[in-house]
């Protein structure tokens, strides 16, 4: 057991003693009580009324709170704050000032008067379903909003209408809370007395029939009345308890080896036609992304807040934006999501908690069983097919996610959004060479956002730059990163070793102190350099520069770190530029040496 403050402990203790004293009070009356003088018949008929009266007003208080609930928690706008504090407002009331408000309502002369709800028990209905409803509104809509949003975006993009949604996900994961608040509203009108009395005192009802023999016969009356009333309190909270226990799923397995997928023989599928042209505004940020490719796999790079998610998003259709998403000429911007083909895995993978791995990958309203069942063998699936997400390893769920979303009849578009973000280095590199097997040779386009340079470089033909919700550079990767175009795009890719110099005319850079460095691009051709004579900044990656002997640069060691991960950091004087770099611990250079850089390594941009 977790261990707990002493003074939370004790304040703990002090309420649940004050709340449990007035019942052991009562059971010290014992010997007062008057058995005798009971109405039994009476006692049972008003048990009966309360019985049934709350359980007709918690039915009804279920089919109409549930769905205000779930729009409380999805509403937005101040509407829906005014509609919460309306809600609340018989809890705040005294009961007796309830039931004068029903009577200006139900009663005679009342607007729905008419109706001859008063003294009568569809009244005990009405007045109990007035002070009860809050307890099960205030429950469903905070059940609602602990429903993560996102799995009911993954749901459109599986072909899930808004209604299959709420039955299918929404509902299915908030039952549990649903159902205490049920229990909390049945116990709220089984004992209301104030708002009952008022407006239908007949035909009695448990409360209303304890305080008419409390005012005949007093307290030695009161025990045997109040008897059944607690047994039958007890019974149904011991009811509600038991629903709604949490259900052990097994512990959480260790990630074990992964099978590893071999890349599909033969040529790649053809590319498609993405052509993006969206725009949102929202308060201090703009989103407005205008992008044409012809690539199969897209990666869009940009820091945290940079707006890659939210395009991610409007290509699926769960974002409200202006504009267009053309994919081979069509125009998907009308179409919803669950229309619009797409294979979305989210950040975190958004496996609904209720579902085994062979319901979630069968989830899609055009899921194909023989397409379903090969992704599975692919993806090493079969043994976790009784599983739910609370017993997979984050690996694990990632492969689940990508099952299911392949698993449908038609997908032009896979979208991931950072998939491998939460996974350790070694998980992170063997699932991105599996997920780069499986897209190899499908006709989709897939578009992947990710903050991680090498990620990018890995699987992306195309790579996208994003800056405070806007395009800063785009092109064929290798291009991008050779010619970042500018020092915030460098920086992107993770541009650490920094310098300057000035472009000479044979595709080198004269770095200062003598050195020139010999700079090509990674295919052989691209991007052009700046021409002779333009100011450029440089960047290569701390381990793309080594020592050797027989180096082409001459270059000096100013200052040797600490061994970190089998290599140790260096201060480096190259030209005019101070660098780190990372070099092989054994290397007793010092001073003056000398370093070799691949030329295709080496990033080029003008100066600002």
């Amino acid at each position: 057991m977790r261990r707990m403050p002493g003074a939370v402990k004790g304040l703990a203790c002090l309420l649940g003693l004050w709340l449990l004293a007035p019942f052991v009070a009562g059971m010290m009356r014992l010997g007062d009580a008057d058995w005798s003088g009971v109405d039994r018949a009476g006692l049972a008929r008003a048990a009966g009324v309360s019985m049934a009266s709350a359980g007709v007003a918690t039915l009804v208080i279920g089919l109409f709170g549930i769905p205000l609930g779930y729009v409380l928690a999805r509403g937005r706008g101040w509407w829906t704050v005014w509609l919460g504090g309306v809600v609340q407002l018989p809890l705040a009331l005294p009961p007796l000032a309830g039931g004068v408000l029903l009577l200006f309502l139900l009663g005679y002369g009342g607007p729905l008067g008419g109706l001859g709800l008063s003294e009568h028990f569809g009244g005990i209905v009405a007045a109990e379903m007035f002070v009860a409803a809050p307890f099960l509104i205030i429950a469903a809509r905070s059940a609602f909003t602990a429903v993560d949003p996102v799995l009911e975006d993954v749901a459109a993009t599986l072909g899930h209408r808004p209604g299959a949604i709420f039955r299918r996900v929404s509902l299915p994961l908030a039952w549990r809370p649903i159902l205490a608040g049920l229990v909390l509203a049945w116990l709220r009108a089984f004992g209301e007395f104030g708002a009952t009395v008022m407006l239908a005192y007949h035909p009695y009802s448990l409360p209303v029939f304890t305080y008419v023999a409390f005012g005949e016969a007093g307290l030695p009356a009161m025990l045997p009345v109040l008897a059944p009333t607690l047994l039958l309190a007890g019974l149904v909270m011991a009811a509600g308890h038991w629903l709604t226990r949490p259900i052990a799923r097994g512990a959480t397995p260790r990630t074990g080896p992964l099978p590893l997928l071999a890349a599909r023989e033969g040529a790649e599928a053809p590319p498609r036609h993405l052509a993006l042209a969206i725009h949102r505004a929202l308060p201090g940020f703009t989103l407005d992304v205008t992008l044409e490719s012809r690539a199969r796999r897209i990666a869009i790079l940009g820091r945290s807040g940079s707006g890659k998610s939210m395009t991610l998003r409007a290509i699926a259709g769960l974002e409200d934006v202006a504009g267009q998403v053309r994919l081979d000429g069509g125009d998907l911007s009308p179409l919803p999501p669950e229309q619009r083909a797409v294979a979305y895995v989210p950040q975190g993978y958004a496996l609904p908690a209720h579902l085994t791995v062979a319901r979630q990958v069968a989830f899609a309203t055009d899921c194909v069983p023989e397409r379903a069942a090969a992704w599975v063998g692919v993806l090493g699936l079969e043994a976790l097919s009784g599983r739910y997400p609370a017993e997979l390893s984050p690996g694990q769920r990632q492969r689940v996610a990508l099952a299911r979303a392949l698993s449908r009849r038609r997908v032009d578009l896979v979208l991931l959004d950072e998939p491998f973000s939460a996974l350790d280095a070694p998980l992170r590199v063997r699932l991105r060479r599996e997920v780069l097997a499986v897209l190899r040779g499908m006709e989709v386009l897939t578009v992947l956002v990710t903050h991680d340079p090498a990620e990018a470089l890995a699987m992306a033909e195309e790579l996208v730059l994003l800056d405070g919700g806007r395009v800063i550079r785009a092109g064929p990767t290798a291009d991008v990163f050779a010619r970042p175009g500018g020092e915030l795009a460098a920086r992107l890719l993770g541009a650490e070793a920094i310098g300057d110099g000035v472009m000479l005319p044979d595709g080198r850079i004269d770095v200062g102190q003598g050195v020139e460095l010999l700079v090509r691009h990674p295919d052989g051709e691209g991007t052009e350099l700046p021409p002779p004579g333009t100011r450029v900044r440089w960047s290569a990656r701390p381990y793309q520069i080594r020592l050797a002997e027989d180096g082409a640069y001459p270059a000096r060691i100013l200052w040797r770190g600490t061994v970190r991960d089998g290599q140790r950091p260096m201060g480096l004087l190259l030209g005019d530029a101070e660098l780190e770099i990372l070099a092989d611990p054994s290397c007793k250079a010092d001073g003056a040496c000398r370093v070799s850089i691949d030329p295709c390594c080496l990033q080029v941009w003008p100066a600002a």
